[in-house]
């Protein structure tokens, strides 16, 4: 069977006839109009007539607000890693502390070691429990002598409850400043017996106290009440002085990092030496040296056991680049150590009571409080002394 189109012409769209032809004749078959499909049933409307849409992972399809986040995605990571980088660079950064030759420049020792020393006398600046005494007075109670081998500076331990006048204001004690003031150098103090007993509060030091806090505190030795904690090396200056998140080569272990006076009641930026550096065990053992190298690149300190004292200090040639690690090391990366310390004085006292010794009084044990205990207990301040050998400051040449 066969099909033909029997459509004559094309016209516009209509009923369309169709002839079917067999082996019979003809037979003619016309259809209607075409169905409406179109209105019946619409298309959904195309909701994007531009491109197709581009995969995320292909920018050419990416808008402009995916660029601008992609933008500051990026400046944050370079300024991150600019900052991490900075923050590495200067977390080792560390200054040259290569050897300096030293000479001798003065000698504090033999029957003549107070002859170089100013008594400051009248109230404690730091609040302590002392009447601190001239020359003469600590003299004539034995507060201060010397012979040819040792230095002497203690607590009065004459004064009692019963005495006229008593101690009921303050007992009585020393305080002595270098007359020659430093501006750096190498200084090795020669400590055989630390001060020590409930209400003490005992400091060898460096400061210019007409000049406090502009001319900066250098604390060698210090420490309160029974000292069971050991020795305390502290920095204490004017603002701009830190030793936090910097390279930091020593021993001790870091207390707190600002040394700005302002900040933290005057802490300071402390380092702590071990628990036998200071007190009981440290005057068992005959003391030992403390040094002390105070330069533009920084102010470290070391702690020699009488046993481990270096040869090239007894010989009086000291070379600190042969000692080893520091016991505290405060170092100039983040401190201008020739703008914060100068013409400094060496100073050694006792305070008793006071802003340290007085407000950690009950935490260490020690009965009573702090100015009762200071006044009517004479006998309790019978370990209350410096004992020293020679001082001897060094001048880098």
């Amino acid at each position: 069977m066969g099909w033909e189109n029997s459509q004559q012409h094309q016209g516009k769209a209509g009923p369309a006839a169709f002839q079917v032809r067999d082996a019979n004749g003809s037979v003619e078959m016309v259809t209607g109009s075409p169905p409406t499909y179109a209105a019946d049933h619409p298309l959904p409307p195309r909701a994007n007539m531009g491109p197709p849409h581009q995969p995320w992972w292909k920018p050419k399809g990416w808008r402009k607000r995916t660029w601008a986040i992609i933008a500051v995605v990026l400046v944050a990571i370079i300024l991150a890693a600019v900052l991490a980088g900075v923050l590495v660079t200067k977390a080792n950064r560390y200054p040259d502390y290569s050897a300096l030759s030293y000479s001798l420049q003065d000698e504090y020792s033999g029957s003549t070691f107070f002859d170089n020393f100013d008594y400051f006398t009248g109230y404690d600046p730091a609040e302590g429990f002392v009447h601190y005494v001239p020359k003469e007075q600590a003299e004539s109670l034995n507060l201060t002598y010397a012979t040819d081998d040792v230095a002497v500076l203690a607590v009065d331990t004459s004064v009692g409850p019963t005495s006229s006048p008593d101690a009921s204001t303050g007992r009585f004690s020393v305080r002595i400043e270098s007359k020659v003031q430093y501006d750096s150098g190498l200084f090795i103090f020669d400590v055989k017996h630390t001060p020590y007993g409930c209400g003490t509060w005992p400091a060898l030091w460096l400061s210019d106290q007409n000049n406090w806090p502009t001319n900066g505190e250098i604390d060698i030795m210090e420490a309160v009440n029974n000292a069971t904690d050991g020795n305390q090396m502290t920095l204490h200056t004017t603002d701009s002085c830190s030793m936090g998140g910097i390279k930091r080569k020593m021993s001790g272990s870091s207390i707190s990092n600002n040394c700005y006076n302002a900040t933290d009641d005057n802490a300071g930026c402390g380092v702590s030496g071990k628990t036998d550096s200071y007190g009981v065990t440290y005057n068992e053992d005959q003391g030992g040296i403390m040094a002390v190298e105070w330069r533009d690149a920084g102010i470290r300190m070391w702690e020699f056991g009488r046993s481990q004292i270096p040869s090239d200090i007894t010989n009086q040639s000291p070379d600190p680049s042969t000692w080893g690690t520091a016991t505290a090391d405060f170092p100039n990366t983040d401190c201008d150590i020739s703008s914060h310390f100068t013409n400094q004085s060496i100073i050694v006292n006792i305070d008793l009571c006071g802003q340290w010794a007085g407000n950690v009084y009950a935490e260490s044990g020690c009965p009573s409080n702090c100015t009762d205990y200071v006044a009517n207990n004479p006998d309790a301040f019978t370990n209350a002394f410096w004992e020293f050998g020679a001082f001897q400051v060094y001048k880098a040449s």
